[in-house]
């Protein structure tokens, strides 16, 4: 890599690291004292947690952001246009709004599993498609379609909802960072790890589809399953992410804009560790904020992340007048 390159990854690197220690230690309303066993829960139980959740979902929805993007070259593709996001939230609308028959189940657990079969579902309807849809454009408003149609099976949904069920639907549908606890991180943290490892084997497929279908085939690229694997790979990280944080807004589409933007290279590598490094910061920043702005008082994540986050991108646009 080269020195420029290196030193912006660096001041990102010491940026996340005093996300991290804000999102610790001021990260929210809870008072934390001095050596006391209630300061140690507070730390460990609650804060610790929360801020591994900030990062490894900002991490992954930024990755799976980078990839999409890649493969429709595309700004505007993001890990939700394909319906993933969709399917997980109205399989989380039928666990909490159907009725009494499901209401009974509509636990964490139960509602973790049905976001992860809803995006699952999705998932192999849109891998199925794409084994059949050689265009991009295509499938990528196949995607959009798909979100549209569940979208509408949500608004159905809610629009008959008991309304203590439904405040419940719309309190997740917000987005949260401090749902997780230690052992649900057993489970979430290996798979988006185990995933951005996986990424890894496909560096030379995202450089090459960079420059078009055409390109990555005269480059020995195996296209079709290449791809296959990618929209595999941005679908996992998507749906683990949503059943345990909810729908996140803003960073899987954001996020690699902002890393184009900064280190301005069309080397891939950079863009992964950029992408997690910056989508790692940005949540640990609102998941800050979320608490401190207001006392007394924890805002919806997603409504910071939007408010603050797509201004910054704006301008930076303008500025640069690229993407």
């Amino acid at each position: 890599m080269r020195k420029n390159t290196l030193v912006k990854l660096l001041i990102l690197a010491v940026c996340t690291c005093v996300a991290i220690l804000l999102s610790l230690f001021y990260g929210g309303s809870e008072c934390i004292g001095n050596g006391s066993e209630a300061s140690a829960y507070i730390l460990y139980e609650i804060r610790l947690p929360k801020t591994l959740t900030a990062i490894v979902a900002g991490s992954a929805l930024a990755l799976a952001g980078l990839v999409l993007q890649t493969i429709f070259r595309n700004p505007l593709a993001g890990p939700y246009v394909l319906g993933i996001s969709s399917g997980a939230s109205v399989m989380v609308a039928l666990a909490l709004l159907a009725g009494t028959g499901l209401s009974f189940f509509a636990g964490r657990a139960f509602i973790v599993v049905a976001a992860v079969s809803g995006s699952l579902i999705v998932t192999a309807l849109i891998l199925a498609i794409s084994r059949k849809v050689s265009n991009n454009v295509i499938l990528l408003l196949i995607g959009l379609m798909i979100a549209q149609i569940c979208g509408a099976v949500e608004l159905a949904l809610e629009y008959f909802a008991d309304p203590g069920r439904l405040k419940t639907f719309v309190l997740w549908g917000m987005g949260s960072l401090s749902s997780t606890n230690n052992a649900d991180l057993f489970v979430f943290v290996p798979v988006v790890v185990l995933s951005a490892a996986a990424l890894l084997f496909y560096i030379k497929p995202l450089n090459a589809m960079l420059l078009g279908e055409d390109y990555a085939r005269s480059a020995g690229i195996h296209y079709s399953s290449s791809r296959f694997g990618l929209i595999l790979f941005s679908s996992l990280i998507t749906g683990v992410t949503t059943a345990f944080c909810g729908p996140l807004a803003f960073i899987g589409t954001a996020v690699p804009i902002l890393s184009r933007l900064i280190f301005k290279t069309s080397r891939q590598q950079v863009h992964v560790l950029g992408c997690m490094l910056i989508g790692s910061t940005l949540l640990l920043f609102a998941d800050f904020a979320s608490h401190s702005m207001i006392k007394n008082m924890v805002l919806p994540v997603n409504m910071i992340t939007t408010l603050i986050g797509a201004p910054i991108v704006i301008y930076l646009m303008f500025k640069n007048k690229y993407w």
